[in-house]
């Protein structure tokens, strides 16, 4: 006998699903408009962001004074002075060669290209000329279509060089006082804040800044140890352009897997061009072999898996951020999931139940039997 469907539970199943969607429909309303107000507040925020991470990068230096008896002001006058230092010594050193081998590095990379294209066009491939036109303009009207937007933001969001150096100038100034001040800002704003949000906010700000430190620093580290690895390689080997790629590679470090990817693939495209196809099998043998040490000796000892973050949920958060915002969302991707993997768990601390006593579970005696 076929059994009726109650009427009371399908009402109570309905009322429950509207009310669970009508609260999705609220928090994605509540989102959106949180990024529209992120986008409309963008000349803002983008030197705060810039600003932290570089706070992130000299708080350690500056941390060690401090604890040295220097006073805040000195502490962080002194870190930002040497920081500029540091940073006009590698525009001298680095950017200079590396923007008067630009113009050779693309042309390395169009060579490359172009040789890929030829081989896939010979046996065993024997892939017809129209299907490589087709693949090959679909890919140059992606990149165009990519450098485009990725142009657009740039000038959306700093439209002239004027503004550019503001938000530099602002960004430096902004991790001065975040040098000077902020161990004092988190006690701050416990006092400014009711009830428990004077507790929550602050812990979550505490955890979310140690997250985004530990992931600022570690890719540097990396970014760095890749760079000079596969730098003495290509050196080796004898390869054009080796300042240009080792700085390609540490740059592309913070852009996690797509970046390693990338610049590997401009690597070895530079190496086919100049030594051939037996040097540019040594040099993609060289970026697997250090690609593999980074992922599973390198990062896990500077790292200490400090994200918590899959690598899946790493690639699918750079994907997501490239198409949302072009090459600032592929950079601010990591982070941001970091973030919000960081007040997710907090939020489930909150919410889970306390630990009850063993001895509250067990039955009173005579009423088991």
């Amino acid at each position: 006998m076929t059994a009726n469907l109650s009427s009371t539970r399908t009402r109570a199943a309905l009322r429950t699903s509207a009310r669970v969607s009508a609260e999705l429909l609220l928090i994605l309303l509540l989102l959106a408009v949180a990024l529209w107000l992120l986008g409309r507040t963008w000349s803002v925020v983008w030197p705060l962001v810039i600003g932290l991470l570089l706070t992130t990068l000299t708080w350690p230096p500056t941390r060690f004074l401090l604890r040295r008896g220097w006073g805040p002001a000195l502490a962080a006058s002194t870190v930002t002075v040497l920081s500029l230092l540091v940073a006009a010594g590698v525009v001298a050193l680095i950017a200079v060669p590396v923007a008067s081998q630009s113009g050779d590095l693309t042309d390395g990379v169009v060579d490359g290209v172009q040789k890929v294209r030829e081989w896939a066009a010979g046996p065993p491939l024997n892939i017809g000329d129209a299907q490589i036109d087709k693949a090959f303009d679909t890919a140059v009207s992606r990149a165009q279509d990519g450098l485009g937007s990725m142009v657009g933001a740039v000038v959306t969001g700093v439209s002239t060089v004027v503004n550019g150096l503001v938000t530099a100038v602002l960004a430096v100034f902004l991790m001065f006082f975040f040098l000077k001040d902020g161990p004092r800002f988190l006690p701050w704003l416990a006092r400014q804040l009711p009830g428990r949000l004077a507790t929550d906010v602050p812990t979550v700000a505490a955890r979310g800044w140690d997250t985004l430190g530990s992931f600022v620093r570690s890719q540097a580290a990396v970014g760095l140890i890749d760079a000079v690895l596969i730098g003495l390689g290509l050196w080796i080997l004898g390869v054009p352009l080796v300042l240009p790629l080792a700085v390609l590679t540490f740059v592309s470090a913070f852009v996690p897997i797509i970046g390693a990817f990338f610049a590997g693939f401009v690597a070895v495209l530079i190496a086919l061009v100049s030594n051939g196809l037996m040097d540019a099998l040594i040099v993609l043998a060289i970026i697997v072999v250090v690609q593999q040490l980074e992922g599973n000796v390198f990062q896990p000892m500077i790292q200490s898996r400090g994200l918590g973050l899959h690598a899946a949920v790493i690639l699918l958060a750079v994907t997501l951020g490239g198409s949302l915002a072009g090459i600032v969302g592929s950079l601010l991707a990591v982070p941001v999931a970091a973030l919000i993997a960081v007040i997710w768990g907090y939020v489930r601390e909150q919410l889970q139940e306390p630990p009850q006593d063993p001895g509250t579970d067990e039955p009173e005696s005579g009423v088991a039997a």
